[in-house]
């Protein structure tokens, strides 16, 4: 071999292609990854705000309202209104009367879903609550000693529609 040539049997370094190749392949992983951290972020964004968000824990609200007060009813008195837009219910003051004394009435107006307890003899209010905001609409119906409630909840980004039906137990 001549003296003037220079061969190069063990390479220390890396080529500036070589650098090129290896830092895009980083680049794409650290994209992809980057990718899946921003969706499972806004996707456990979009879940917490299903879970908890006003038009959910009123739906549950209305629900568990409206499943203790007609499963506690008399079937003795069932009001309902031709159009399904109010339902009033009688009940007991006290497990130990044997007269249906108190009424309780479901009302839908200005966008809530409200409450309205009362005494009988003579109809006097004694109490109001609003059980849920968001209303669009609310339908009752009734068949037998069953009653049932179509309540609509829309807060402009978020809409549930709640089914409840309930049976009357008492006589």
């Amino acid at each position: 071999m001549p003296k003037n040539k220079k061969t190069i049997v063990n390479r220390k370094g890396v080529t500036l292609v070589e650098l090129m190749i290896a830092a895009s392949l980083v680049s794409i992983v650290i994209v992809g990854v980057g990718a899946l951290l921003v969706d499972s972020q806004r996707g456990w964004n979009r879940m917490y705000s299903r879970t908890y968000s006003d038009v959910s824990t009123d739906a549950h609200v209305a629900r568990r309202t409206f499943d203790r007060v007609v499963r506690n009813a008399s079937s003795q008195g069932i009001l309902l209104d031709d159009n399904g837009n109010w339902l009033e219910v009688c009940c007991y003051s006290d497990p130990n009367v044997a007269v249906v004394d108190r009424y309780a009435r479901f009302l839908s107006s200005n966008s809530e879903l409200t409450l309205e307890y009362g005494e009988l003899n003579p109809k006097k209010t004694l109490n109001t609550e609003i059980i849920c905001g968001n209303v669009t609409s609310c339908v009752f119906m009734s068949a037998d000693n069953s009653i049932q409630m179509i309540l609509r909840l829309d807060n402009g980004t978020q809409n549930k529609t709640v089914v409840a039906s309930a049976y009357i137990n008492n006589q």
